[in-house]
């Protein structure tokens, strides 16, 4: 039995060569047993479960489908929101048929304590982005976005979109990563040996030693940089990148 981990698809009807991979890998993906975790940022931004209800052609309910046609092989499929697309509910999850997970969420895997995250609150350095976090996921500001008209959301959307990216460019790399000091304290809080996230864009592992122990710090790839997925079994874990 494996686990599966992939975070940082961005998916969106403009990107077909990212859905198609995305539509593969989930039809390679083995039958039984296994599990798919998806640590956020799987589409580019999601406005609402209610964009599921829009004409053909419906670009989240397609991928919707293809998530149900998995779940059906008895494949477990869970959820931890990302940063783009935190306002995905259960509409969403009842149609794709996933498990909505909190972030922090901390589970043994393997006979491992591990804690997933979607990354975004390790970037403390970045206190701009921490504040506007803070802001969108007040449950008085969802409650009034997802009240305004769908064509209405997606234009503001967009428009917060074009000004993260303009922010981006002129922000210094280094804050825009994870505070170490952030991890270690998530690490020892939670009691956890290995911590899996995304966000950050920058793939890789990290070796820590803290209380005596040697601990992990997995990050995830994002799929227009680098295509690829964390499986992680009895023998312990491996990135594997798709072509």
């Amino acid at each position: 039995m494996a686990a599966l981990f992939i975070s940082d698809l961005h998916l969106t009807p403009q990107r077909a060569d990212i859905t198609g991979a995305f539509e593969l890998f989930l039809h390679e993906v083995p039958q039984g047993g296994d599990t798919l975790y998806i640590l956020g940022d799987l589409f580019e931004y999601w406005a609402g479960d209610d964009d599921l209800a829009a004409p053909e052609p419906n670009f989240g309910a397609r991928i919707a489908a293809a998530l149900a046609k998995v779940a059906g092989r008895g494949i477990g499929l869970y959820f931890i929101h990302g940063n783009r697309d935190f306002l995905l509910g259960e509409g969403f999850a009842q149609a794709a048929r996933v498990s909505l997970l909190p972030d922090p969420y901390v589970f043994e895997l393997h006979g491992m304590k591990t804690v997933l995250l979607h990354g975004d609150t390790l970037c403390t350095d970045d206190t701009q982005y921490q504040a506007f976090r803070a802001q969108v996921r007040a449950p008085l500001w969802r409650e009034a976005f997802l009240a305004q008209p769908l064509a209405q959301r997606h234009a503001q959307i967009e428009e917060l979109r074009q000004r993260s990216e303009t922010e981006k460019a002129v922000k210094p790399m280094d804050i825009m990563d994870v505070n170490e000091d952030e991890v270690r304290r998530v690490l020892a809080e939670t009691g956890a040996i290995r911590m899996i996230h995304g966000h950050t864009h920058r793939p890789g592992r990290h070796d820590y030693v803290m209380a005596g122990s040697a601990r992990k710090r997995w990050v995830l790839p994002a799929w227009d940089q680098h295509a690829g997925y964390l499986r992680v079994d009895a023998g312990g874990g491996a990135l594997v990148q798709i072509d």
